[in-house]
Parts: C-alpha cells; sequence; structure tokens
C-alpha cells in the first residue's frame, strides 16, 4: 500500500500548486476576510473557543485556520509536504498560532508523540484516500483525550456508485466495491485547466459499516450518525442546483444521500 500512497502524495503536491491559485478555494478572499466561516462541520461541532482540535487530512489548512479563527488552538496533519508548506505559510501571513505537520495517517502516532486533544475533526474527500480504517479509527482514538469528540463531515458513500450518463445520474458501481481503484485525471476537481503532472491515484471505497465499526473498534462511543441530501460542492455537473445556503442538491424529485456527519466521543 505505500508505493499507492507515494503515488497519490506526488499528485497531491500538484493538486495543491493549482489549489492554491484556484476560484475554488479562493485564498485570497480567506485572507482578506478575517470573519469565520460557519457550515454544517462549525453547526454540529458548536463552540471550540480555548479547545484543542486536531484536523485530520488537511490539506492545505483554510478549514484548520478558519477553527483557529473560531478560537480553537489548531494542528492540521497532511501527507503533502507541499501543502503544509503553503499551510505554514498562510498561518503566518494571517498571524495565528496554527500548528502544520507533515505525516501520513498512518504514520502520525509517532509524529504527534503521544499528544491528546480535545477535538479530533477531519471532513469531505479524506476516507477514499485510505486504504484500510482500522489504523485511522486507532489514530483518532489514540489522539483524544478521555471525554473528547471526534466528529467528521464526509461524502456519502454511495456517491461512489454513481455516473452522470446522457443527462441522467447512472448506477455505474456497487456500493461493496472494495478493490483498489486506479483513476487517471489531467485536472483537478476545482474546474481549473491546468494539467497534473502526476495524473494518477489510487482510492478506497469504504461503506458507512465499515466506517462506523472501526469507530467503535477503535472504543469510541457513537453520539449521532447524520446523512443529507445535499453536499458541498457541484458534485455532478448539470445534474444540481444551489440553494439560498450555497448548498448543491441533485434536481427533481430523487434525493439519495450526498454527505453524512458523524460524532463520536472517547469515554
Amino acid at each position: 500500500m505505500r508505493q499507492y500512497r507515494d503515488i497519490n502524495r506526488l499528485n497531491w503536491n500538484d493538486r495543491t500548486e493549482i489549489h492554491a491559485k484556484s476560484k475554488f478555494y479562493d485564498v485570497d478572499a480567506f485572507l482578506a476576510d478575517d470573519a469565520p466561516r460557519i457550515g454544517l462541520d462549525q453547526e454540529e461541532l458548536g463552540d471550540v473557543a480555548g479547545r484543542t482540535l486536531l484536523h485530520l487530512q488537511c490539506h492545505f489548512g483554510l478549514d484548520t485556520l478558519n477553527w483557529a479563527r473560531l478560537g480553537a488552538r489548531v494542528t492540521g496533519i497532511d501527507f503533502s509536504e507541499k501543502a503544509i508548506a503553503l499551510a505554514r505559510s498562510l498561518n503566518d501571513r494571517l498571524g495565528l498560532d496554527a500548528r502544520f505537520l507533515c505525516s501520513d495517517i498512518y504514520d502520525a502516532k509517532e509524529v504527534l508523540g503521544g499528544e491528546q486533544f480535545d477535538i479530533v475533526y477531519t471532513s469531505y474527500g479524506v476516507l477514499c484516500w485510505l486504504p484500510e480504517l482500522d489504523g485511522w479509527a486507532d489514530l483518532i482514538s489514540t489522539s483524544l483525550k478521555p471525554g473528547g469528540i471526534f466528529y467528521m463531515a464526509e461524502f456519502h458513500p454511495v456517491t461512489f456508485m454513481f455516473e452522470p450518463v446522457d443527462g441522467e445520474l447512472k448506477i455505474a458501481d456497487s456500493y461493496f466495491n472494495t478493490e483498489t481503484r486506479q483513476y487517471v485525471s489531467d485536472v483537478t476537481y476545482t474546474g481549473d485547466d491546468d494539467p497534473l503532472a502526476h495524473p494518477v491515484t489510487y482510492q478506497w471505497q469504504h461503506t458507512l459499516t465499515e466506517i462506523v465499526g472501526a469507530l467503535i473498534g477503535a472504543g469510541l462511543t457513537l453520539e449521532f450518525l447524520h446523512e443529507f441530501p445535499f453536499t458541498v460542492f457541484n458534485m455532478y455537473p448539470g445534474l444540481m442546483t444551489q440553494d439560498e445556503q450555497g448548498r448543491w442538491r441533485l434536481k427533481g424529485n430523487h434525493h439519495p444521500p450526498l454527505l453524512f456527519s458523524v460524532k463520536a466521543r472517547k469515554v
């Protein structure tokens, strides 16, 4: 599996350079407006002021820095060295006190050295990059203080099943597909035309049973599992509309779950 992760890391290094200047992330707007952004994650997790928060797979840290603006004492971890370098640069420009560490999820326990946090957080497009979830869940449990909270908002695994075909959403794969999937794409998901020097990635699908089971198996107590008929970006162009809150929903009357969230506690 290490070779797959190394290939993915090169791809995400490429993506970071494109994302840094993309309107999708709009770094300039984030730097210019110091008001914290409030979305589903912030609504469900609640007040984080004064609490320590570990952000897993933080990319180049915009969400991490947003939690810092909300008063959390944040640490972000990502396996892309270019993403972490950019995150540190943005932190310095903003004058915040975030900490960013470069590590693969499966090596992060050693990098953290036993440090524990009030909150462990992760979100949006993270689990598909992990070949197995037991090590991920163990990291979460180990990194939480007793009584600490894990929160995740993520794309629903059923979205792996669908593919737009001739203006309709068709079922193209099994929900229970556990195979290693190779994808080749010359561009990233932001809509930018800049080519990726490393276009190959490897991804894995995980069912809700596997996700929740890994967290319970690591000793966490589930507080809620929520499913939502909207998502945070235009996942299926031409088939979605954006509501007044900026959330994207499928057109028509058929509304499969597109996002889910989990909150669990270490007791």
